[in-house]
């Protein structure tokens, strides 16, 4: 699992959720002086994932009922199955009583029917199928509530702080099937900050999940009378759909929608620009249609107001620390540079900017020769700040031995040491 920026704080406080529960929102959060639109939701989140910067936030650590948003988590436990070569696509599934009698979202499995993991995956991403679902959890893990445990566990390691899972879909706990159900009164909740996060691994971790989000229709069966269609009105190639026509959003590409009577309608949604991507979140619309105009308001926020520059290019000579101190090498100290680019998100045509930094250089008694090129000598802290932007934004990243621009071997005398 490869790590994200963090984004912000996590509120410990768990909420109840009541359908029919969204309002015209005023505790809305934007960046700098950029007013936010309003947005008639409970809760809604907007990152920038490369840098982890969030753009606008509502109630963003509300743990609120996820519905089938809770299937990115099944996702990318699968997606993660099949880089490990724990699984492969064309791997054949046989279904189980608990996947066939999944309700909701289905494709109607039958218990003893066997597809491919492929074809289930994109029954759950592009149909959101329950039983589909279910019969990959059951495929991974032996049983739905041992695949749970995965998800619980893998959502720490990730940061979601204030999420919990009950099973693989979304479900709420009375509908999943009789004698399937978990021994825990709780429900499955997740934060728009953690949706967020989570669709960000996705993203970072497996950057062909466009071949199953971008799916418009699928025919699951030979014999089906119709395909399953995308639950996704927003994909951007639905411009040439009449229905969807409307709900059409430039460069959005992912990523998973969500509806269920206590969660009400929600989505997460994902869409690049001229180089920049954005995460929305929204959380409790009040209907299919309204979580689709919502997400466009946050995502055009987000892009007509804001663009990502890069500060420091990788490899980068840091004024003032051109060097650090060894011990036991021909030279008593040895040239640095940053590892990586560093890269904040501003706003568009923002003046004035002003970037500081701090070091924190490993003591020269641990930096003792000889040292490899590309070996880690401290961290470097840079704060960019701009006019239009209340505070500046930090990002901490590391300085590196650069063999390149010197090189450094052991001394042959003892007396030296």
């Amino acid at each position: 699992m490869s790590a994200l920026p963090v984004v912000g704080n996590f509120d410990p406080n768990v909420a109840t959720f009541a359908a029919g529960a969204a309002t015209q929102a005023t505790n809305i959060t934007g960046t700098g002086s950029i007013n936010p639109p309003s947005l008639a939701l409970r809760s809604a989140i907007l990152i920038e994932p490369s840098t982890g910067q969030v753009l606008l936030s509502m109630n963003p650590d509300e743990p609120l009922p996820p519905a089938s948003m809770t299937k990115m988590m099944t996702e990318y436990i699968v997606a993660e199955q099949v880089k490990q070569g724990k699984l492969k696509w064309t791997d054949k599934v046989t279904v189980n009583e608990n996947a066939s009698k999944s309700i909701g979202s289905r494709i109607f499995l039958a218990q003893g029917d066997q597809h491919t993991v492929e074809e289930l995956y994109i029954a759950m991403a592009v149909g959101s199928a329950n039983d589909a679902t279910v019969a990959l959890a059951e495929r991974v893990s032996g049983t739905e509530q041992d695949f749970v445990k995965l998800m619980n566990e893998t959502a720490q390691k990730m940061g979601m702080k204030n999420t919990y899972f009950i099973n693989s879909t979304g479900l709420d706990r009375k509908d999943m099937p009789t004698g399937f159900q978990p021994d825990t009164d709780r429900e499955t909740v997740m934060t728009a900050r953690d949706a967020a996060t989570l669709a960000g691994y996705i993203i970072k971790d497996h950057p062909d999940y466009t071949r199953f989000t971008t799916i418009q229709s699928y025919k699951f069966r030979p014999t089906d009378k119709a395909p399953i269609i995308n639950y996704n009105w927003m994909l951007e190639e639905n411009k040439n759909i009449t229905n969807f026509r409307k709900f059409a959003y430039p460069g959005l590409d992912g990523m998973k929608t969500g509806h269920t009577n206590n969660a009400g309608n929600c989505f997460t949604g994902t869409a690049e620009r001229n180089g920049m991507r954005l995460i929305s979140v929204v959380m409790g619309a009040d209907s299919d249609a309204h979580r689709f105009t919502e997400t466009a308001k946050v995502l055009n926020y987000g892009f007509d107001n804001f663009e990502v520059k890069q500060v420091v290019a990788p490899k980068t000579v840091v004024k003032g620390v051109e060097n650090v101190p060894v011990t036991k090498g021909t030279e008593t100290e040895v040239p640095i540079v940053t590892k990586d680019a560093v890269s904040f998100i501003v706003p568009k045509g923002a003046s004035n900017p002003k970037v500081t930094f701090t070091t924190n250089i490993t003591p020269a008694s641990s930096l003792v020769a000889p040292l490899k090129q590309g070996a880690k000598v401290g961290t470097i802290t840079y704060t960019y700040k701009t006019d239009g932007v209340d505070k500046g934004q930090t990002k901490t990243g590391s300085g590196y031995y650069d063999g390149v621009r010197g090189r450094l071997v052991p001394n042959a005398f003892p007396g030296n040491r």
